[in-house]
Order: structure tokens, then C-alpha cells, then sequence
């Protein structure tokens, strides 16, 4: 698929509105909202712990099934997006996380698992599909020096639907601070957002109608083929650079599983882990946004950026999971304590909900870093497509596996280690990957001239698109 658009002169320069519907701003930002309305309600439900329930073992069994299908959809969602294109592949993706809430408010009336377990399943396929198409429109439609700005406006957009999917169930369950689950008010209110989600999605660009600033479209290609995305799938499994990603892919969300049923789950109650969770993806804003800043603008040299970003999140990270552990060496499976609450604790709340606070902090700021050095590995949307899909992919075998953890009641306090020994054999990884394979600005300035000579050497002498 060529793109589309005025071709009579390679060099012309489009609207410089910053609102322009094909400009990458307004594309990232349309993304953005649509994450805001599906993942983003999603992650406000995970976050009350056992999805609002008082057993968590329904949506313990229900995110294993999504993660185990999001972990071969998310590894395969990149060559699919590369063959059906943006619409399709994020109505699709999209349309899947209705179904989920809706189990759960099936649940709440009958105590049947069975469903929430195969609507897990089928949001795992469409979670794949959802966020290949995400990943590679974030990496790949930016300008490559500011791909750091560009995944914090994701990051800020979509997180303000966990900010707003916490504030949900706060209002329609304040009064209700003795109840053990969330009422059909609030799976309904998650329902109507990722219905909108799902419609929005079609307002998604394709990459070869996405011009940038200076003129340059983000992608001149053809949708690919199955058998060319087969292959170069099967490729990813050898590419070093994947496989350094890996640690810091499998890490990502595989923390979900402790903080959310373990911490905000076990601490407090009903009321307040609505409340929480405002403060949690808040600080997934504040994280983004942040670093973000110090990936794009703080040094003159791209890799130096890498570096420092990483540097910081290192440190940053360290210094949570120490405070997680003075946390949890207070209580335990067999010694749980009394549940806090916003209103009635007094400073006994203060601690847990700073902790809480700093776990939402460190998740943006850990995936923002890992996404930016994806980003930073090429240009072209095919390829980050597939990069950014398996990311996902192992991403989610990870989560699968967590989620089964806490099933199992594995220890609180090995739970903690796991997770804190994953993010920190990450960091050093990630630094090398910057080390050898991030280009310094210049050097990406100098290939993306030359690739804008080559296309117009093409387009002269021709009056159709390519």
C-alpha cells in the first residue's frame, strides 16, 4: 500500500499546524486515547486486586490465560500488523477488552470462573494485536530525536485511563467501605469506555499517510505477507539485540502480579485501592514525563541519554524495591494485617500508599527507557513492528507465569526478590544494547537524508504514488 496524499513534489513541505489529523503528533495522541479506553480501564481493574473481587483466584486464572495467549499473539501481533494494517488490526485488538469486563460482571452475579477464564484467552489475542499496532506506530511515526517526548504523551494519555478507571470504582464504591466487591456500576463503567476505545481505533492513520514536520512520510511500503513475516518472526528468536531485551521484556509485568493483589490487594480496602490506583497511574504520568525529558533533551549525544536515563531508573528502582522490602518483611500469607483505609487509618496509611505511589513511578519510567531504546534500534514501522511485538511477546510469557505465582501463594517476600533481581539484571543489559546499537543523532540525520534522496530520485518522472 503506497501512500496516499498531494506526490507532485517530493520536497513539499505539509501543513505546519500542529493539530494536523496526519501529523505524528495528533497520530501518537489518537493511540494514546485509545489505550486510554481499553488498556487503560483494563489496568484499573487489575489494579483493585482479584479484578474488584474478594477471591482473587477468578482473575488470577483469567490474566494466566491472557498472558499465555498475549505471549504467542504479542510475538506474532507485529507480522500481523504488518499485514492487515492499523484499523483493522486495533478494532480487532480493541473489541476483545469488552468482553473481559463483561465476565467479570457475569461473575459477580453467578461465582462462574469458566468465563472470565475464556474472555482472558480471547483479550490475550486481541491485547497482542492491540499492542504491536500501539508499539509500532509510537516507535516509528516520532521524528527519531524526539521519540522520548513522543513516549511520554503516550504514556501520560494512556495512563489517564487508569487515573480515571481508579476514580470509577472510588465514587460508585465510597460508601460502600466494609464491601469485599465492586458493585455492576463499576465493570459496566469500564464496558462503555473500551466500547469507545474500540471505535476510535479506526481513526488510526497508516504509516504511509504520517507526515512529519520536515515532510518526511514515517513509512513508503507495501503491507507485507504472511510468509515474509513468518520468517523474519522466526529471526527475532536470534537477533541479539532481542535477546538482550528479554530480561528487562520478562521483568516488565511480571511485578503486576505482586503489586497489585499483594500490596494494594492485601493492604487496604475497597475504597482506597480505587483511590490508590488514581495515585498509581498519576505517577505513571509523572515517571513518563520525566524521563522522557532526560532521553530526549538532557545531553547533546543520544547515547550519553541512554545512558543517564538508564542510570537514573537503576538507582531510582534500587531504592523502591528497598523500600518494598522493608514493606514486606512486615507481614506475610499466614500474618496478614488489618486493612488500612484513607479516612480512618491515620499515619498508618501514609507508608503503603507512598510505596504504592513509588511502584506506579518506577513502571513508567522502566518501560518508558526500554521502549525509547526499541525506538532508537531503527526507523522503519515494519521493523519496529516486529521489535516492539516481541517485547510483548515475552512480556507477557512472564506475566502468564506470575499470575500462576500468586495462585500458588508462593511466598511474599520471594515474590519481592524475584521481581527486584529481575529489573536490576535488566539495567546492565539494556546499557550495552545502548552501547553497541543506539546512533548518535547525526549519524541518524545523515540516513535518513540519503533514504529521502533515494525516494526522490524514485518519484521523479512518475505522476503516481509509489
Amino acid at each position: 500500500m503506497g501512500f496516499d496524499g498531494d506526490q507532485e513534489s517530493g520536497t513539499k513541505l505539509p501543513n505546519k499546524s500542529i493539530l494536523r489529523y496526519n501529523s505524528p503528533l495528533v497520530q501518537v495522541s489518537l493511540i494514546g486515547l485509545v489505550c486510554f479506553c481499553c488498556p487503560g480501564m483494563f489496568n484499573a481493574l487489575s489494579g483493585m486486586g482479584g479484578g474488584g473481587q474478594v477471591d482473587p483466584t477468578a482473575a488470577n486464572n483469567a490474566n494466566t490465560a491472557l498472558y499465555t495467549t498475549f505471549a504467542i499473539f504479542g510475538v506474532l501481533g507485529g507480522g500481523i500488523y504488518n499485514i492487515l494494517g492499523p484499523r483493522l488490526t486495533l478494532a480487532a485488538g480493541c473489541s476483545t477488552y469488552v468482553l473481559y469486563a463483561g465476565s467479570f460482571l457475569y461473575y459477580n452475579h453467578y461465582q462462574h470462573q469458566t468465563f472470565a477464564i475464556v474472555a482472558g484467552g480471547i483479550l490475550g489475542v486481541g491485547a497482542g494485536l492491540l499492542w504491536a499496532g500501539e508499539g509500532a506506530i509510537m516507535t516509528s511515526y516520532p521524528p527519531p530525536h524526539r521519540k522520548g517526548t513522543y513516549i511520554s504523551i503516550f504514556w501520560s494519555i494512556f495512563n489517564m485511563g487508569g487515573v480515571i478507571g481508579g476514580l470509577i470504582p472510588f465514587f460508585l464504591n465510597y460508601h460502600r467501605s466494609e464491601a469485599a466487591s465492586v458493585n455492576d456500576a463499576t465493570y459496566i463503567g469500564f464496558m462503555c469506555f473500551m466500547a469507545a476505545g474500540t471505535l476510535l481505533s479506526l481513526a488510526i492513520l497508516p504509516p504511509s499517510q504520517v507526515v512529519r514536520d520536515d515532510g518526511t512520510h514515517c513509512s513508503n511500503i507495501k503491507y507485507s505477507k504472511v510468509s515474509t513475516e513468518a520468517t523474519e518472526i522466526v529471526k527475532l528468536f536470534l537477533n541479539w539485540k532481542m535477546l538482550l531485551i528479554v530480561p528487562a521484556a520478562w521483568a516488565s509485568n511480571f511485578f503486576y502480579s505482586y503489586q497489585f493483589n499483594n500490596v494494594n490487594g492485601v493492604l487496604f480496602n475497597l475504597r482506597t485501592r480505587g483511590l490508590n490506583n488514581v495515585f498509581y497511574w498519576g505517577a505513571q504520568m509523572l515517571g513518563s514525563v520525566g524521563i522522557g525529558w532526560v532521553l530526549d533533551f538532557s545531553f547533546k549525544s543520544r547515547k550519553m541519554r541512554g545512558f543517564v536515563g538508564i542510570g537514573i531508573v537503576a538507582v531510582l528502582g534500587t531504592a523502591i524495591w528497598g523500600g518494598g522490602l522493608a514493606n514486606q518483611l512486615r507481614y506475610s500469607h499466614n500474618n496478614l494485617p488489618p486493612k488500612l483505609d484513607f479516612k480512618d487509618s491515620g499515619s498508618d496509611f501514609g507508608g503503603p500508599f507512598v510505596l504504592y505511589f513509588s511502584y506506579g513511578l518506577l513502571d513508567a519510567m522502566f518501560q518508558s527507557s526500554v521502549y525509547w531504546v526499541i525506538g532508537a534500534l531503527a526507523d522503519d514501522s515494519e521493523i519496529l513492528s516486529r521489535y516492539v511485538g516481541f517485547y510483548k511477546g515475552v512480556q507477557s510469557a512472564g506475566a502468564a507465569i506470575a499470575w500462576q505465582v500468586d495462585t500458588h501463594k508462593v511466598p511474599l517476600l520471594s515474590q519481592l526478590i524475584v521481581n527486584w533481581s529481575l529489573t536490576t539484571v535488566s539495567y546492565p543489559l539494556l546499557i550495552v544494547l545502548v552501547m553497541l546499537a543506539v546512533k548518535d543523532d547525526h549519524k541518524i540525520e545523515e540516513r535518513v537524508s540519503n533514504e529521502s534522496a533515494k525516494t526522490d530520485s524514485v518519484t521523479e518522472g512518475t505522476t503516481k504514488p509509489v
